[in-house]
Order: structure tokens, then C-alpha cells, then sequence
């Protein structure tokens, strides 16, 4: 069984809150935007780092993570990118694997608006975690943590907290 911490759109911020809502997971996936080199060194810092690049990310991150990374967890095949969309609106760069080739879990950032599908057509769960960090349209930080076990992937929580105030001076 591993137990699986799930962040999107970090923007360079990454919340005390967070690191306690991974601290007994044995994995983090980062589904994109990262922000920053210093984030991902604290997140690897913490527990092993899977992660892909997403559209605000520079050229040092883009050569440290993949657009696109598919792989086991356990019995599961997972396929996570950045820019995804969601069951019945995939991405067009994204759409034909999907379809060709459909994955058990399929994992996307980007909207900042966590949602959790069942795409029954390809028997997919889609996750977005949403936005975890300061920058973006959202008001609410949120990740997500779950497990993996064999074939399953059970036990889905969220973590929501309200974003930060910025201060503007």
C-alpha cells in the first residue's frame, strides 16, 4: 500500500499546512506549475517527488520534470500532465492517449478548481487537486491525499483552507 500526497499549482508558495497534511504520506505528486526549484527541493526534501512541469515554469524546472509522466503505483497505471481537462473535455494534446491508451488514474492540474470524476466511458478516475498555492483566481488552497493498494485507490481526503492575504504595499 502507499499512501499518495496530490498538489497542483503550487506558484512558487508552499503552505506549513500542507507539509503536515503529507507528513505521513509516502509519496508526493505534483501535478504541475510548481513555481519554483525551491519548492520541489522541499517537497523532495520531505518524501520522494513525482512531478511534471506546467505552463509558468521556467527552463530549469522543465528539464528537471516531464510534461507528461505515466507509471505503476502499485497495480494501478496512473498518467499525469499538467493541462488535461476533464472526462469528456480532455485536452486535445492529451485527448487520443487517453483514449488510446485509457489509464486507471488519470491526474491533471492547471483550472485551480479541485474536482474528482469517474469517467465511466474509459473506467478513469480524474483528479484535479485544484490550486495549492497563493497566485490564481482562487480563494481556497486545497490538496488532496488518498491510497493506493494493489489495484485500488481508496480513502480520498481533501485539505481546504483559505488562501493567503497578499499584501500589497
Amino acid at each position: 500500500m502507499k499512501r499518495i500526497g496530490l498538489l497542483s499549482d503550487t506558484h512558487g508558495t508552499l503552505s506549513e499546512r500542507i507539509i503536515r497534511f503529507f507528513k505521513e504520506v509516502d509519496e508526493i505528486w505534483h501535478a504541475g506549475d510548481i513555481g519554483t526549484e525551491e519548492v520541489a527541493d522541499k517537497l523532495l526534501s520531505l518524501k520522494p517527488l513525482r512531478a511534471v512541469y506546467g505552463n509558468i515554469d521556467g527552463h530549469v524546472l522543465r528539464r528537471m520534470y516531464p510534461e507528461n509522466v505515466r507509471f505503476f503505483c502499485e497495480e494501478v497505471d496512473v498518467l499525469m500532465t499538467h493541462i488535461g481537462g476533464y472526462p469528456g473535455r480532455y485536452d486535445p494534446r492529451i485527448k487520443k492517449m487517453i483514449y488510446s491508451s485509457p489509464p486507471q488514474l488519470f491526474i491533471s492540474g492547471h483550472s485551480h478548481i479541485l474536482k474528482i470524476i469517474h469517467d465511466k466511458k474509459i473506467n478513469c478516475l480524474h483528479i484535479n487537486p485544484g490550486a495549492a498555492g497563493n497566485n490564481g483566481f482562487h480563494h481556497v488552497c486545497t490538496a488532496v491525499r488518498f491510497k493506493i493498494d494493489g489495484g485500488n485507490i481508496k480513502d480520498l481526503e481533501v485539505l481546504e483552507f483559505e488562501r493567503a492575504k497578499l499584501k500589497i504595499e
